[in-house]
């Protein structure tokens, strides 16, 4: 019997020809189980890679699940895994940090009403003494 890859037809006889369901659901499980590729579909059977894939979307497996499969090397999973850490290891960090300077703030805050002087710096005001200018010599 020869294959419809040896017959070469024009556009309009491929327009004209049906797949059947059955044939379309047993060609994607052929995909779906690595058996073919949907390169070789398209070649063997004279049809786009468009139509392939638009059986798959509506025969395969995966159709009804809302998830999408991620396909990862090992060292892509290893190197996720670590930035994950650092993240972590760096928020922690942060989180410290943000606490120090809470306290520090705190204890100046306390230190100005106890000795009644303003330890903070104040933005936009002459420093004491000075008249606001200086001058090189």
């Amino acid at each position: 019997m020869a294959r419809l890859n040896d017959l070469k037809m024009s556009t309009a006889e491929r327009r004209r020809r049906r797949f059947s369901d059955n044939f379309k659901m047993q060609k994607v499980r052929e995909i779906e189980t690595g058996q073919t590729k949907v390169s070789e579909i398209c070649s063997q059977y004279q049809v786009t890679s468009k139509n392939v894939y638009l059986w798959v979307d509506k025969f395969g497996s995966m159709k009804n699940k809302k998830e999408r499969m991620v396909v990862e090397t090992d060292s892509d999973t290893r190197q996720l895994i670590d930035l994950k850490k650092r993240v972590s290891e760096l928020e922690r960090i942060i989180g410290q940090k943000q606490i120090l300077i809470d306290f520090q703030d705190k204890m100046i805050e306390l230190a100005e009403e106890n000795y009644g002087v303003d330890i903070k710096k104040k933005f936009f005001s002459t420093p004491f003494g000075t008249s606001g200018k200086t001058e090189r010599c």
